[in-house]
């Protein structure tokens, strides 16, 4: 049977292309900001393009910071992609202005530290040991990235019993956060949907949790 997945909707990323893309990797895709739609879904996919605090705006227009804390009370896997990733952090910083984030994880995402911005094109990424995302992948993989921001630091640190979430790294300049496991909420910074071949073993690899 195939999972319910949900791109949500709030004016931003690639929905169409996402929605794709996880259909092609076998899920039945729904696009759409309901609400009761997006608590119900087997899977909830949060994209994003562009500015953090665009994104954070219409998010909260639909809700959809509330949408996601309620799916992780319940254990519900939520997916975030590119800027859908980075507005889980607590905060993103962009021209000297901060913008509150979702804070499902602590931690600031800012400016890249590189030659050249954006990050755009295909790279690699270090995935560690027990990796779900990424099972079955060569470690000299390349995913596709377009970005001039992210997550430079990971800055949880879960007490026991909790098992630490599972921290993708990547290099542009900076050593910057590419892909984070954390239960059932999952996120890659690197655009699974444009990513080819490699991006649809994810998403596989991703529905699979479902």
């Amino acid at each position: 049977m195939r999972p319910n997945v949900v791109v949500l909707d709030y004016g931003s990323g690639n929905l169409r292309s996402a929605e794709r893309a996880i259909a092609r990797a076998g899920a039945e895709v729904t696009v759409t900001a309901d609400r009761a739609a997006a608590l119900a879904a087997d899977g909830l996919v949060v994209p994003g393009v562009g500015a953090f605090a665009a994104c954070m705006a219409g998010l909260r227009g639909v809700q959809g910071e509330q949408i996601i804390g309620r799916r992780l009370a319940g254990g519900r896997p939520v997916l975030g992609i590119c800027v859908g990733m980075q507005i889980l952090f607590a905060e993103g910083v962009e021209h000297g202005i901060t913008t509150e984030g979702c804070a499902e994880w602590p931690g600031t995402v800012d400016r890249l530290d590189a030659p050249v911005l954006p990050h755009m094109g295909w790279n690699t990424v270090t995935a560690p040991a027990g990796s779900v995302l990424f099972a079955g992948l060569d470690p000299a993989t390349r995913f596709y990235f377009v970005h001039s921001y992210a997550a430079r630091q990971w800055e949880l640190e879960p007490r026991p019993p909790f098992t630490p979430p599972l921290v993708t790294w990547a290099e542009h300049g900076d050593r910057f956060v590419a892909a984070v496991e954390n239960g059932p909420l999952c996120a890659t910074q690197f655009h699974p949907e444009k990513s080819a071949d490699a991006g649809a073993h994810l998403l596989r690899n991703w529905l699979a949790t479902l």
